[in-house]
């Protein structure tokens, strides 16, 4: 998602992870269809965690707006409860489904 917010199409990424490009391209399709709700219910997250952090300043896109904001939350998550990975903690913080297919229901979250 980071390099994706830094301008990289979805076959330099596939390439640097070893996915394949159609999985790529899915994932970053879900996570742009989602970009606004994410941004909002991480940028909640990180001031709910942390009250002084500084606000989030927009980045360019939708999309990078998303991973800046999960970013912040996750760093201010792992500062105050436990190391780990920020992509962890989003996998984590959305139940595994921050990159699964849309389900078209009204109780979706994403």
């Amino acid at each position: 998602m980071l390099a994706k917010a830094t301008g990289a199409g979805h076959r330099p990424i596939a390439a640097m992870l070893g996915r394949p490009p159609a999985t790529v391209r899915g994932w970053l399709r879900r996570f742009a269809t989602r970009a606004e709700d994410i941004r909002v219910v991480f940028t909640r997250l990180l001031h709910a965690v942390d009250p002084e952090a500084d606000p989030l300043l927009p980045r360019g896109s939708g999309f990078a707006d998303a991973v800046e904001a999960l970013g912040r939350a996750a760093a201010a998550v792992v500062v105050r409860l436990s190391p780990g990975s920020p992509w962890e903690f989003a996998s984590r913080a959305s139940a595994g489904l921050l990159l699964a297919p849309c389900l078209q229901t009204a109780a979706e979250p994403w």
